[in-house]
């Protein structure tokens, strides 16, 4: 699915730390996180212009923090493949853009159902 971003300009990095910080707090305070409990849109951004690179993963990042627009399972699979590369903290960062683009999904699938 195509997903899409109404940020049009990334977060920086404080703003990054802090609410991926938040997000994974909240998250690990309940027991089932809503899938819709993820970062703001300017903070995906803000994590895939850190982790864009040439790789091929690294493109799909540096595709979406240049467009605000990607296929959600090419930014899950470039995301999950970059945790493996990333210290703990950008590990953490990944997986909030992960939660991001799955909160995205949902909320395509839900509009679609109405």
């Amino acid at each position: 699915m195509l997903i899409n971003c109404r940020a049009t300009a990334p977060a920086g990095d404080a703003q990054i730390l802090s609410e991926v910080q938040q997000v994974l707090e909240r998250r690990g305070a309940l027991t089932r996180a809503p899938v819709t409990l993820a970062v703001s849109d300017a903070v995906a951004l803000g994590i895939a212009s850190l982790f864009r690179s040439p790789t091929s993963a690294g493109q799909v990042l540096a595709n979406f923090a240049r467009t605000g627009s990607v296929d959600s399972d090419a930014l899950i699979e470039a995301a999950q493949s970059e945790q493996g590369y990333a210290s703990a903290e950008g590990s953490a960062a990944l997986y909030c853009l992960v939660v991001w683009a799955r909160s995205k999904v949902f909320q395509g699938a839900k509009l679609l159902r109405r």
